[in-house]
């Protein structure tokens, strides 16, 4: 796919896609939705990506739905696109795919993160903020309800209380509220954001084993929605089995005695466990 909407940046193991519509702000559209989908299944798709960094060109990271058709915007009847059954929300869409996606994910919000520009992060892994970006949960204050599986994913990373809050009040707030509420992890000033990001991914990609990175992160997020800890004592067993056997276990703990670097070979393009999606399929009807 040619891009329009994003820039697609591979250096080193790192890749980085920025939402790049600076004189819309990034705002989100139908055609940033489908290349975003892309990225991500590209990604999925190549070893070489180790980490992957979200973030925006100029001084927004996204500021929310593109409203340029006016009153219609959310409307899926007006807009002639309403399909059989129930309409898919579009930030639900990028939001599925991107908590199935198989690298990890660190937002690296540069500036203004509203509507589904925030909630298109949450499935994110890591989030961090330049100190003067603002955030907002915008959705009552335009007579719609918060979207991008973000009722899920919102209480999770922040708690219930504070997602209300947040979510009921549809106030834009600074990035010194988002730290506090825990919707980021770290706030640092703009010029030294990215490179903050990168540091993260770096450590990522010198010193883990692939396979072991995208277990952990499907291990984790999965079991967030757990009825019980025999859940996870099921799949951490499953896992420490496989991966105990690999060859990268074994380089693992030479390499730590000898005191070297770890040379990881496994990929996660050919060598996950047989058990891998252990999931069932969800499907939207």
């Amino acid at each position: 796919m040619d891009y329009q909407t994003i820039l697609y940046d591979l250096e080193q193991g790192i890749l980085t896609i920025t939402l790049n519509r600076p004189e819309a702000m990034n705002a989100y559209n139908r055609e940033m939705q489908a290349e975003l989908i892309d990225a991500c299944d590209r990604a999925d798709a190549d070893d070489a990506v180790r980490a992957i960094i979200f973030t925006g060109a100029g001084r927004a990271f996204c500021a929310g739905a593109d409203l340029s058709s006016g009153g219609s915007t959310f409307d899926a009847d007006t807009r002639g696109d309403r399909q059989s059954g129930l309409q898919q929300d579009g930030g639900g869409v990028l939001a599925l795919r991107l908590y199935e996606v198989k690298k990890p994910t660190i937002a690296a919000i540069n500036g203004a993160a509203v509507g589904v520009g925030v909630t298109m992060t949450l499935p994110m892994d890591i989030r961090l903020a330049a100190d003067n970006a603002k955030f907002g949960f915008v959705f009552a204050r335009r007579g719609i309800v918060p979207e991008a599986c973000s009722s899920y994913f919102l209480p999770r990373v922040v708690g219930i209380s504070q997602a209300l809050q947040w979510c009921y009040s549809g106030r834009v707030f600074p990035a010194t509220e988002a730290l506090e509420g825990g919707l980021v992890k770290a706030l640092y000033p703009q010029h030294e954001l990215l490179d903050q990001a990168k540091a993260i991914a770096e450590d990522i990609r010198d010193n883990t084993a692939p396979v072991s990175v995208t277990l952990i992160r499907h291990m984790m997020w999965r079991m967030l929605a757990a009825d019980h800890p025999m859940d996870a004592h099921k799949i951490d067993s499953r896992g420490i089995y496989h991966r105990g056997r690999s060859p990268d276990a074994k380089e693992g703990v030479e390499s730590f005695l000898e005191k070297r670097p770890a040379e990881f070979t496994a990929k996660v393009s050919s060598d996950m466990p047989d058990y891998f999606p252990w999931w069932d399929e969800q499907k939207f009807s």
